[in-house]
């Protein structure tokens, strides 16, 4: 553990106070909408929630990728996420001009990979969702990404991700620790992933991560490592670059937590040099000065830019300083272990299917 680490981590536990007073607000707030309250609104149509109960990146994206990928050729989808850092405010959905300043850099994501998904964004989800199906005319599911905390609507699925290395079980409130939410929250769950678990997690590990969480009877739980795809050219994806030993990577990232893609460099590339930047960082000319200059000053006859897919859509406006570039982007995806995938669409699946038919029933 280095001093920057060390520091930031007594620093935090000075701030215990603060830590039980905002755990004592949320524990208020939710009491409040258990006792109703405080009201919360459920929709007649398929809501999936995907969320956590901590701050920072435990995976949602590719989750609700995963999901997008599962259900837009059966349903007539949406996804509605905040779309943060933005440089807008409201309710937005994204049409063929949209960029990722207007929406999000997550948001665009799913709006160029997903051309036939609609994508929205707002701050509030209570007054998006009567608008999307407003405008989404025979809307049929809507996804919310990054929405477990948001009371106020009653989604008909909730799946709640945990990062492997830091299990909502073992974490306490922010901001001593990174818990946004109360530990009991996670009841109101169907579905919990355990998220950027090592591949070769062995069943021993899989069976007491399953009794520290304590899952309730109606709760699956299943675990996901990330799986990286092949990179492809931010301006043509059909070039691809196959990573290997001879390879010297500047990687260009602004995630909010790089290291499993540090450790996948670290085994597939000769050497990897970093250019980091806040999680959803709006890269402005000087960063791509900064970007050449580093890749530049790299000795190497096979090099290459390598990048995020959230970073790219907040890079692919500068074509002019790019285009000469050999910047790849590396996709990725969640991998289920112990063949978990089939059993885990099949829930989500089941459960669109069963929300129709009792619509339509009634």
């Amino acid at each position: 553990m280095n001093f920057n680490t060390l520091f930031l981590k007594s620093f935090r536990v000075l701030l215990l106070p603060f830590a039980l007073l905002y755990g004592w607000v949320v524990s208020l707030r939710n009491w409040l909408y258990q006792k109703k309250y405080l009201k919360s609104v459920a929709f007649n149509i398929p809501v999936i929630c995907v969320g956590n109960l901590s701050l920072g990146g435990t995976g949602k994206s590719p989750m609700v990728e995963h999901l997008l990928q599962l259900l837009e050729t059966d349903t007539n989808l949406a996804t509605l996420s905040r779309g943060y850092k933005r440089k807008t405010r409201g309710y937005a959905l994204a049409n063929q001009t949209t960029t990722a300043l207007e929406i999000g850099d997550e948001p665009m994501q799913f709006h160029i990979k997903h051309p036939n998904v609609s994508v929205a964004v707002c701050e509030r989800r209570i007054e998006a969702i009567p608008q999307l199906i407003q405008d989404v005319p025979g809307l049929q599911t809507i996804i919310l990404d990054d929405a477990f905390q948001h009371r106020e609507i009653i989604a008909g699925y909730n799946i709640l991700l945990t990062d492997y290395n830091n299990l909502y079980v073992d974490d306490i409130f922010f901001p001593t620790g990174d818990l946004r939410d109360e530990r009991k929250s996670a009841k109101r769950a169907d579905i919990i992933v355990v998220t950027k678990c090592p591949a070769q997690l062995t069943v021993e590990e899989q069976e007491e991560i399953i009794e520290k969480l304590y899952p309730e009877q109606h709760q699956s739980v299943f675990f996901t490592s990330i799986a990286y795809e092949t990179p492809y050219h931010i301006y043509n994806p059909s070039d691809e670059w196959v990573l290997t030993l001879r390879d010297e990577v500047l990687l260009v990232c602004g995630i909010a937590n790089p290291q499993p893609l540090k450790d996948y460099l670290h085994e597939h590339a000769h050497t990897y040099y970093q250019l980091s930047y806040s999680d959803h960082h709006i890269f402005s000319i000087e960063d791509l000065q900064e970007i050449k200059e580093k890749f530049e000053q790299i000795d190497a006859k096979s090099k290459l830019i390598l990048t995020t897919e959230k970073d790219a859509v907040r890079l692919v406006k500068y074509t002019e300083e790019l285009t000469n570039i050999p910047m790849y982007v590396l996709p990725i995806k969640p991998h289920f272990l112990f063949n978990g995938e089939a059993a885990f669409n099949k829930l989500v699946k089941e459960f669109v299917a069963n929300f129709n038919n009792t619509e339509n029933a009634q």
